[in-house]
């Protein structure tokens, strides 16, 4: 029992959200003693949805599940009862949701002539074959800071393939070799599905009113303590035996400067970095701002930190070049079923059931995904919510002579019924709220294993870093099970729980899966 120890987690997002819920669940620790500190005036980090039908439903991204893996998310949310169904889990909704809603894209890629591309073959080349084999053989000493255009030659990223897995994963090719080759090994058994997405698992609403917004609500019935508004901007810490030991925490909140004093076997979990930092929104009359590393609160503590600490990282190797970690998504609100009718005639898919369409001759490399409606608890009937995004935001567009980011919703609307071929009458009663993030895909970014710290690094007697940015061997970052498996392993070492953390499904060393890759790679 650990009744007397109290917990500070900084930072809202679904890593700290699930740390306390471990700390509860399997650490036993009272709800009370526990104290999540969000500078936003609200919880769910980067796992968010906001909006409402008139000013717009806006989501900053869309999120692969799978029940295949996520080891760590459903061994939480088995835990979590649902907020729409009694007496049921999180978990149990989601499974019975999907056995209704099976996913099945029939067009996942569609060309410039508004065709379907054919999908069945992977389009590889035998030089292709090889030079993927070596990389998915290749030891991560070996990949090091390297980029996946290092290991692939140009043709490659024209293969129907790379179009399918890059948009689904959003892999861009300057993008680490090791992240790459994580991502073959993790979702292998995606590899021969790939093209109708049947791997893919989706929550009845958006993750924010699913996952966050349930989690949220059992935590506040165990008595955590929420704390918004509360910016955290530095850590007292000392030596005690060699080890690290925070001891206070100074934070800024409602314009005045508080300090939270850490007793001796208290215990601090810090979400580092964030792919979500410098965001902003536009409208249908203008576009995002572009905001920079001087707009950011996300990476400065953890910079503080790791100065002179090696142990802790190394963030530069992740927020020094927004051209190459930025991308942009849009939301669209619709108040009449005119696109939606369109779009299910011309997929073949009712709108929960297809995944992601790519358009994979836009300039920009523009993906969208109907969802099954509503997408919001809120949302009223007659009202539907679909989203995209593009990896190229700074190209010039197909139908639109600017880039992306430099375009409003309505553009980004005009652009995408050119890539359809639908009237501009399917959008009359569209609002397009454009999102700019220039570091949602810095976890991506080409990196030493020693640019990522531990979630407890060497050394530390009650400290733990719990986010995107921490070293997980084998498991696969920009999802929702990195964040709660980085918080699983941080609670269970701090509190020397016996409890074994899920371990990684290893469905590579199927010899049916590897079979059925190997089949489906000669296609």
């Amino acid at each position: 029992m650990h009744n007397n120890i109290k917990a500070y987690l900084v930072g809202g997002g679904i890593g700290s959200l699930a740390a306390a819920a471990f700390m509860i669940r399997d650490g036993h620790l009272s709800g009370s003693n526990i104290s999540i500190l969000e500078a936003a005036p609200i919880m769910g980090g980067s796992l968010d949805g906001a909006g409402d039908a008139f000013n717009g439903y806006s989501l900053r991204g869309g999120r692969m599940l799978t029940t295949d893996n996520y080891e760590c998310t459903w061994d939480l949310f088995k835990s979590i009862p649902s907020l729409n169904v009694k007496d049921t889990s999180v978990f149990e909704e989601t499974i019975a949701f999907n056995e209704k809603h099976v996913a099945n894209s029939m067009a996942r890629l569609v060309d410039r002539r508004r065709a379907k591309v054919p999908v069945e073959s992977m389009g590889f080349s035998m030089q292709d074959r090889s030079e993927l084999l070596t990389l998915s053989n290749a030891d991560e000493e070996t990949l090091a800071a390297s980029r996946i255009t290092d290991w692939l030659s140009p043709e490659f990223f024209e293969t129907e393939f790379w179009y399918m897995w890059s948009t689904t994963f959003a892999f861009q090719p300057w993008h680490s070799a090791v992240e790459f080759k994580r991502y073959l090994h993790r979702f292998m058994m995606e590899f021969s599905r790939i093209e109708t997405l049947a791997g893919v698992k989706r929550t009845i609403y958006n993750q924010y009113d699913s996952l966050v917004c349930p989690l949220q609500n059992w935590l506040s019935s165990q008595g955590v303590n929420f704390v918004m508004n509360c910016t955290v901007i530095d850590f007292d810490h000392q030596s005690e035996d060699g080890k690290f030991v925070v001891t206070g925490i100074h934070c800024r909140r409602q314009d005045k400067n508080e300090f939270i004093e850490v007793a001796d076997g208290d215990l601090v979990f810090f979400q580092n970095g964030s792919m979500t930092d410098a965001s902003s929104l536009g409208s249908m009359g203008s576009a995002p701002a572009k905001l920079t590393k001087l707009d950011s609160n996300g990476w400065s503590l953890w910079e503080k930190l790791a100065a002179g600490r090696p142990q802790f990282g190394n963030p530069a190797a992740f927020n020094s070049s927004i051209a190459q970690s930025f991308w942009e998504s849009f939301t669209v609100t619709l108040k009449d079923p005119a696109f939606f009718n369109q779009m299910e005639q011309f997929s073949g898919n009712e709108a929960g059931t297809g995944g992601l369409v790519t358009f994979k001759d836009s300039n920009w490399l523009m993906s969208i995904v109907l969802a099954h409606q509503p997408h919001f608890p809120s949302q009223p009937a007659g009202i539907q919510v679909f989203w995209g995004y593009a990896l190229y935001p700074d190209r010039i567009g197909n139908f639109v002579a600017k880039p992306m980011a430099d375009c409003n919703g309505e553009e980004i609307l005009r652009e995408l019924c050119g890539h359809l071929r639908f009237d501009l009458d399917a959008v009359a009663t569209a609002n397009c709220i454009p999102c700019r993030m220039p570091y949602i895909t810095s976890m991506f970014m080409p990196r030493l294993t020693s640019d990522r710290p531990l979630p407890v690094p060497a050394g530390s007697k009650n400290f733990a870093f719990v986010s995107q940015f921490v070293e997980i061997p084998d498991d696969v970052v920009f999802t929702v099970e990195y964040s709660i498996r980085a918080a699983q392993m941080a609670v269970y070492q701090l509190l020397d729980i016996e409890r074994e953390v899920p371990p990684i499904a290893q469905h590579d060393h199927s010899i049916k899966v590897q079979f059925d890759a190997l089949l489906k790679s000669f296609k």
